[in-house]
């Protein structure tokens, strides 16, 4: 292997697949799971790129067809969840192969979940709010697997997905344990050609999940380890992939990095993705680099709670200084990403603050941050966002 990339089977917390060249196997893992004839679920963007074509190649090769749906926005919606149901229900289809980031893995699943649930159930009725996915048939959702072909979201290891509603731009988080893929497949060479801003606000939504993840109140020393392990991995291989796109060996560490943030944020987020969920579904910014915009006034906010702990992560991470060494890392990060340094930098100007704190409180991501957070302080943290 003259990239240096190793090929591994894990089945943490589901089946995957790593390596360089595994989407070569994509038939092979769709039929094992019983697909005869599954749907492509990607973005338009993606859609027209030759590895979405080479993976369609495999398919068809295969015998599975080369049906493929891509009217995704940036943050889907339930239009394009409707929209794709009906592609999926006029082709008959058995299973949903989601390709691309966070956007078509999150709308993938949603297809998969509604596609053949009783009438008069919605969507919105499987919100993560205490067991409402109970009232989804379980039996009914179809199998699904993913291809994650940015680092960043970790949906390819969630049994969540993220939708926004379109009436009200509010982002709900639709869970059910059948989101699960039966099969992720992470190949680091589909990576290779995202925009260099892609690989940076991916790779920060990375590090946001792992930093939350790690900073957050409650116990789950498994996720914590996990998060401590991923941040260790952003800091070391973001800037590489950044500049330099065909590193393999720092792209497959940065898709490790974004399965692990997914897998610790089992244990909580906080107000990072709190502020940045709002600001996604009104200014339709992407939700990764919101999440690196935001970042170190979340971390100011926290700070007096989380201090001593991030001190620990500095000394794991190899960053000297201790807290104050932890955050200029952050700072540093972000200048070699060419992350805007506030939301108005980013594009959001005029922002109706009092709209937006009301959305931030009501994001189940709130409950896990070190400081609770109430109408005047988190207002004033967005102040501070710009």
């Amino acid at each position: 292997m003259p990239h240096g990339v190793p090929n591994r089977n894990w089945s943490y917390p589901t089946a995957i697949k790593f390596g360089v060249g595994r989407i070569g196997e994509l038939a092979e893992h769709a039929k094992s799971i019983g697909l005869k004839k599954p749907l492509l679920v990607t973005d338009k963007a993606l859609a027209a790129l030759p590895i979405t074509a080479a993976a369609l190649e495999v398919l068809d090769a295969a015998g599975l067809g080369r049906a493929v749906f891509s009217d995704v926005d940036p943050n889907p919606n339930e239009a394009n969840m409707a929209a794709g149901i009906a592609v999926y229900k006029d082709g008959k289809h058995d299973g949903v192969i989601c390709f691309g980031g966070g956007s078509a893995l999150d709308l993938g699943k949603m297809i998969a979940l509604m596609a053949h649930q009783k009438k008069g159930l919605s969507v919105w009725d499987l919100e993560d709010i205490d067991d409402w996915y109970t009232r989804a048939d379980a039996a009914k959702i179809a199998p699904i697997i993913a291809v994650p072909t940015t680092a960043g979201t970790g949906s390819e290891v969630g049994r969540a997905g993220v939708l926004t509603n379109s009436e009200t731009h509010k982002k709900k988080i639709i869970f059910h344990p059948a989101l699960m893929p039966k099969v992720t497949l992470c190949d680091p060479a589909l990576t290779v050609g995202m925009p260099r801003f892609i690989t940076a606000g991916t790779g920060m939504d990375a590090l946001a999940h792992c930093l939350e993840a790690y900073c957050s109140p409650f116990y789950h020393p498994m996720s914590q380890g996990i998060a401590l392990e991923g941040m260790r991995l952003v800091f070391e291989n973001l800037p590489k992939a950044y500049k330099h796109p065909d590193h393999l060996m720092a792209r497959a560490h940065m898709m490790s990095a974004a399965a692990m943030g997914a897998v610790a944020f089992q244990k909580g987020l906080g107000a990072i993705h709190s502020l940045s969920h709002p600001i996604g579904a009104v200014y339709g910014t992407h939700h990764g680099t919101t999440n690196a915009v935001v970042m170190p006034m979340v971390l100011d906010f926290n700070r007096k709670e989380i201090k001593d702990r991030l001190a620990a992560a500095a000394a794991y991470c190899g960053i000297k200084g201790g807290y104050k060494g932890f955050r200029a890392r952050i700072m540093g990060l972000r200048d070699e990403l060419d992350i805007p340094a506030n939301l108005t930098k980013l594009g959001v100007t005029d922002p109706d603050l009092d709209m937006l704190t009301e959305m931030a409180l009501e994001d189940p991501s709130c409950g896990g941050n070190p400081v609770k957070m109430t109408k005047k302080n988190t207002r004033k943290l967005y102040e501070a966002c710009l």
